[in-house]
């Protein structure tokens, strides 16, 4: 892991806070005790969305109706500007970002916002090896109301490469916690799964950490070449609905599910 990898989390009222990776090792007895992520009876409304670094005049108001009710919603390419930090706060959400380029002023990368604090947090980055500009990943850990734990990870995967090594590099990392997490996890975010050899990559690892794929009656994701490049995996968790929102408020449309725990 990189020296310089970490996260940065933003609540409302108080100072922004570095967070360190929370080592592997902690993953299951040994993590707090937290607030749960959202009431028993309740479902699980979530929504990923490459936010294209807020460069669209009407990222604000779409994102106002799409936090509406739902408990996490993972962006990519979200950049920390002082409009997102007050957005996340006037909605009482907590927020996870790791900076992919941590020295700007307003860095962009994965964030994750949710109703309750995460009780292990790890970020990880991996470098395009092309372009040499980082991509980022954040796996966060939240108490559920049926005493389990959901882990969820929000991924920005690799763009530019020749083959799928560094791709799969970067898939595997999140495989080596999704492996020793027991109960309920969420996979989602921009896959950037373009090329028939990187569609085979993701369905390979897919297969191999047991997660099932989110479908849609009208598939109208942000396709490359005439492959989706986002998607949302899972476990442990009854699928109710999922929908993808058609909008020009970024380069990418955001996908809406619903889940339900299993007893």
């Amino acid at each position: 892991m990189a020296k310089r990898t970490y996260s940065v989390r933003y609540i409302a009222g108080e100072p922004a806070k570095r967070i360190q990776p929370t080592p592997v090792h902690m993953l299951g007895d040994s993590l707090p005790i937290g607030m749960p992520l959202f009431a028993a009876g309740e479902t699980l409304d979530i929504v990923t969305w490459n936010i294209y670094k807020q460069q669209r005049p009407n990222w604000k108001m779409v994102l106002s109706e799409l936090v509406d009710g739902r408990k996490l919603i993972l962006l990519q390419e979200a950049q920390m500007s002082p409009e997102l930090v007050s957005f996340a706060a006037s909605h009482q959400l907590i927020a996870d970002q790791v900076p992919a380029l941590p020295f700007s002023a307003h860095p962009a990368g994965v964030m994750t916002l949710a109703t309750s604090h995460p009780i292990y947090c790890c970020p990880l980055r991996e470098k395009e090896p092309l372009l040499r500009l980082a991509k980022s990943a954040l796996i966060t850990v939240y108490p559920l109301p049926n005493g389990k734990q959901l882990m969820v990870a929000n991924v920005h995967a690799i763009n530019f490469s020749f083959g799928v090594d560094v791709y799969t590099k970067q898939l595997n990392k999140l495989g080596m916690h999704i492996g020793k997490h027991v109960g309920p996890v969420i996979l989602a975010g921009d896959f950037n799964a373009w090329s028939r050899q990187r569609v085979n990559a993701l369905k390979r690892f897919i297969r191999s950490v047991g997660l099932k794929e989110a479908l849609y009656d009208l598939d109208l994701r942000t396709k490359a070449f005439g492959r989706p490049l986002d998607f949302i995996f899972y476990r442990g968790l009854k699928l109710n609905k999922s929908k993808v929102l058609q909008t020009d408020a970024s380069d990418h449309n955001p996908i809406m599910t619903q889940f339900k725990l299993i007893k």
